[in-house]
């Protein structure tokens, strides 16, 4: 079957002819582009389906920069407590005012985020008008497929542009870039939004190549635009049909994967629990069409027992360890006590640093732990995929700055390097596994978040207990590769009653925590759920205990800090009477 993986590859020689951009500025809008291809040779089935691709390419970024990633590592894990930027103080220093909710409008790096997305959006928009244009040309079904997939692309921009900045200026394809950069931002863009996505989820066909959106992710992106509006009556019944009638685009009935980590895993790309996501190739002539967002995020220093030998960056927080504790029953502790030192994961870092240890005398932790942990952080001495037991230290860059876990989840195996890698550049970690934006867990854990707010406590227990019973799959749990023992003592439980609504939306929300950390939601589900100021301020008190010099003295403001800044080059740009910068900055 023909995948977009596949077609990225054919879709460079046509993006090296094409610009398909908008700038704001208002000489680039007077001179035609050099080696630009005329609106003739675009207006045939061939060009608008190149300018297509072209669309899809900007989902994993435009300018090769970290921010643009489709995973949100930094915007979405890091400043959602999940991890911390890793490394040492001086790489990529301008991430450290960031994680300590200290960024500014003069970030670069949130200015390219914002010009990738509304790059993203230009090349949509330049999809639905050179299709209008070509309809004579063009047949009513690949007009109405081809329409569906722009606008549900141009969805997704504007969705992500959304949670990050809240306040955006927003245009369709029918306004002329003249005007685009009269249009102020504002708040009040869901309409638009919900509106892409509910053509998407009418005109898109089920089955299409994979990779490609379909019907399904539509409605899945649908009605996660009305759980972040608080439409739970809305959400719940679009939900509902995807649950109970969803396909892939390559025509699998949306359900759990057996074994968590093959989410993770490129050998295992396009399968059930995609619903939508963001292809990766190699051998492109281009890293940037592998996972280049990801290419700082491995265990630093590994050699060839280790993935990618470079960077050291994304190390999972030690609050989000301590997070996988479970109590008696398997169930997690919902009070909040897992940073209590009782409950505490034994890590080396408190081993070393604080005890003042020799870090080979470190005992691995004999309590219960939900066996997602080790699909999830990288800890020493536990089987790391199918290289080595994690070394410890001698895999951190910086272990006094960054503590003492090592990301896992997008890591390669031994097994792909140059195969599921691309190594044509300076680092091995170019890895070619998708990276999945909406997954079937999170809209299990979606519904269940729309089943709690309107009462349906019992719906709401049987979907997060779905999500739990995959994860208790012995089977499938990490184990040591010379003894095939279980790396530790993992013990999950499903819950048997949620008692009021309170607990069920603790429950809910805790378990969206531990199934998708590291995926890039945290940080705007904290934001949406209103509890962003006490969470991550109750984040930063716990480990900066620890790792003092990376979060000493730093807070999150409410009232400010959800939002990020609109970036000042842009405002600069449009004029201050154009674009109003967000509250606080």
């Amino acid at each position: 079957m023909k995948t977009i993986k596949n077609m990225k590859k054919l879709g460079i020689i046509a993006l090296s002819a094409l610009v398909l951009g908008v700038s704001c500025s208002d000489e680039f809008l007077e001179v035609p582009p050099a080696s630009s291809l005329g609106d003739a040779q675009l207006q045939t089935l061939d060009g608008v389906e190149g300018l297509l691709i072209g669309t899809y390419a900007a989902l994993n970024g435009v300018f090769g920069n970290r921010f643009e990633g489709p995973n949100h590592w930094i915007t979405g894990s890091i400043m959602g407590g999940e991890a911390n930027k890793g490394t040492d103080a001086g790489d990529y220093a301008a991430i450290n005012p960031i994680q300590r909710y200290e960024g500014d409008p003069t970030s670069g790096d949130l200015n390219n985020l914002w010009r990738g997305r509304f790059e993203g959006v230009s090349r949509a928009n330049r999809v639905l008008a050179t299709l209008e244009a070509a309809a004579d040309v063009i047949t009513a079904a690949d007009a109405q497929r081809i329409s569906g997939e722009a606008r549900m692309l141009r969805g997704h921009f504007y969705f992500d542009l959304k949670k990050h900045f809240n306040s955006i200026p927003y245009f369709d394809e029918t306004v002329l870039p003249t005007e685009i950069p009269l249009i102020p931002n504002t708040p009040d863009v869901w309409g638009q939004i919900e509106a892409d996505f509910q053509y998407a989820f009418d005109n898109l066909p089920e089955v299409t190549d994979a990779g490609r959106v379909n019907r399904w992710a539509a409605g899945a992106y649908l009605g996660k635009a009305y759980l972040y509006q608080g439409k739970w009556a809305e959400a719940k019944a679009m939900f509902d049909d995807v649950i109970a009638n969803g396909v892939t685009s390559n025509g699998l009935a949306y359900a759990l994967l057996d074994d968590y980590a093959q989410i993770f895993n490129a050998e295992n790309d396009n399968h059930a629990e995609a619903i939508m996501d963001v292809e990766s190739a190699n051998n492109t002539g281009s890293t940037q069409n592998a996972n280049y967002f990801d290419d700082l995020n491995y265990p630093y220093n590994t050699g060839p027992d280790g993935p990618g030998n470079c960077c050291g960056f994304f190390q999972p927080s030690i609050e989000l360890g301590n997070s996988f504790r479970t109590d008696a029953m398997g169930l997690p502790l919902l009070d909040g006590s897992y940073n209590d030192p009782a409950n505490e994961v034994a890590n080396n870092f408190v081993h070393v640093v604080v005890d003042g240890q020799d870090e080979a005398t470190f005992v691995e932790d004999p309590g219960n732990l939900d066996p997602r942990i080790d699909w999830s952080v990288g800890r020493i001495g536990i089987q790391y995929l199918d290289w080595i037991e994690h070394p410890g230290s001698a895999w951190i860059r910086s272990f006094p700055y960054a503590g003492p876990y090592s990301p896992k989840k997008y890591i390669y195996y031994r097994s792909q390097e140059n195969t599921f890698t691309d190594g044509s550049s300076w680092t091995r970690g170019y890895a070619l596994m998708n990276y999945t934006i909406i997954r079937f867990a999170d809209v299990l854990l979606m519904a269940a978040e729309a089943e709690v707010e309107l009462g349906n406590l019992a719906a709401a227990l049987a979907l997060v207990n779905q999500v739990r019973a995959r994860a208790a799959n012995s089977t499938f749990w990490v184990r040591n590769a010379g003894t095939g023992d279980l790396e530790a003592n993992y013990v999950i439980g499903e819950y048997t009653s949620f008692p009021d609504q309170a607990f069920a939306r603790d429950a809910v929300r805790f378990e969206r925590k531990l199934e998708l950390s590291g995926e890039g939601h945290r940080f705007f589900d904290l934001v949406r759920w209103g509890i962003a100021a006490e969470t991550l301020n109750d984040y930063l008190a716990y480990e900066s205990q620890y790792l003092v010099t990376k979060f000493g003295g730093a807070s999150f403001t409410a009232g400010k800090n959800e939002f990020y800044p609109i970036p000042q080059t842009q405002i600069d740009i449009q004029g201050s009477d154009v674009l109003t910068q967000n509250p606080g900055y």
